[in-house]
Formats: C-alpha cells, structure tokens, sequence
C-alpha cells in the first residue's frame, strides 16, 4: 500500500513538473518601427529561451504572404514596411505563434 502511494506521489509530482514547464514556455514578440520604412521585431520566451531561428511572415490583410523570414541569432528579425495593411507572425510551431497587426508598430 505505501508502495502505491509513492508511486502515485511520484507520478503527480512528474505531471505537475511537466505542466509547469509546458506554460513556462510563452512565445513573446514585439516589433517597432524604425521610421526609415523599415520594422524591427524582437522575440523570444518567457523561460528566457531564444528566438534565434523562428519562422517569420509578414502577411497581408487578406493572408498573402509578402515576406518571409526568420529571427537571426539576436532574436530579431527586419523587415521592409509594406505600404498596404499587414500583419507579422511569429511562428515557433504548434501553440508557439503570434500575431502583430501593423497598425499596432510604432516608432
């Protein structure tokens, strides 16, 4: 009987381990505007993983592709203002992509 319950304790413990390590891993970007036409976005996680290597897009308001991209090994990736609306997205894989509207880059 204690054997069992150690057992389910250790179990328990494990899954709350994972679970804790599955949300400590939140995708963060954030891009600004350069004012020379061009934008600059930083990324990273909230474990203080890198970005370094993450698919980037810069989409149009209809979701045509307009640029592709990825984060340099600073976890930043720069861009060509496009003149139309857009959007960019971070794309770290399942559960890991966000979305910018460019009206919402600043300087």
């Amino acid at each position: 009987m204690v054997g069992r319950k150690r057992l389910f304790i250790g179990i328990l413990a494990v899954g709350i381990f994972v679970s804790i390590q599955a949300y400590a891993h939140t995708p963060l970007c954030s891009c600004y505007d350069n004012g020379d036409g061009s934008v600059t976005c930083e990324g990273g996680f909230s474990d203080g993983s890198s970005a370094s290597g993450v698919q980037m897009r810069v989409e149009d308001k209809s979701g045509k592709v307009l640029i592709k991209g990825k984060m340099d090994e600073d976890s930043e990736y720069t861009f060509n203002k496009p003149s139309g609306p857009y959007k960019v997205i971070f794309d770290a894989g399942e559960g890991h992509v966000l979305e910018v509207d460019g009206k919402e880059i600043v300087e």
